[in-house]
């Protein structure tokens, strides 16, 4: 596998207009997002993300990047998503792990660290301000609604959660940890799930 670069992945806002909703991951992954330096760009859970952003109408993706969905390819090929009145970001903002080489969760005193805490309200002020009413924040994966949970001193926010789109998190997630189901039928219902939240009226 390659090295985990750790390196701090920005937010990503729409160029310009409204702001109407805010999803967040739990940390950008090792072959997506660590490397393109984009939330959810190229990492395999993204790929969920971004279609059901794609079909409400929130972003715009190069249809090459679909035919190899890797964050350094992405990057060397200067491809990159565009977004309408969605931002994304992640709980944490770096790929977290103890080796160098393998992805381990965000943890608690990772999370809640006072540097991260204080990402977390920035953006959401940013986002917040350029939102005509209630900012929608959307947490995927247990991590994310820890912190989001625990929040204070933030803008107010219209708050939901979905399982990790991971194929771990939404076995888990499942009846019966997914026994007798296909994951490409909880990858389907997820992003029904995701873009009918997505959809919902401000």
């Amino acid at each position: 596998m390659a090295r985990i670069f750790q390196t701090p992945v920005a937010p990503l806002f729409p160029l310009e207009g409204p702001v109407r909703v805010m999803l967040f991951g739990e940390a950008p992954g090792p072959l997506g997002a660590d490397k393109s330096e984009i939330p959810f760009w190229g990492d395999r859970a993204g790929l969920l993300v971004y279609r059901a952003l794609e079909v409400a109408n929130l972003a715009e993706v190069p249809p090459e990047a679909y035919e190899d969905w890797d964050g350094a390819r992405l990057k060397a090929q200067g491809l990159s998503p565009t977004l309408h009145s969605a931002a994304l970001s992640n709980a944490f903002p770096s790929c977290p792990t103890r080796d160098g080489q393998t992805f381990k969760a965000p943890t608690d005193r990772e999370l809640s660290s006072t540097e991260n805490l204080a990402r977390i309200a920035l953006e959401l002020s940013l986002a917040a301000s350029r939102c005509t009413g209630t900012l929608r924040v959307i947490a995927m994966g247990k991590r994310a609604e820890w912190l989001f949970r625990r929040l204070a001193g933030v803008p107010p926010f219209d708050f939901f959660t979905l399982p990790h789109p991971s194929a771990q998190g939404l076995l888990q997630a499942a009846p019966d940890k997914g026994k007798g189901l296909r994951l490409a039928d909880l990858q389907a219902a997820w992003e029904r799930r995701l873009g009918a939240l997505l959809s919902l009226e401000p």
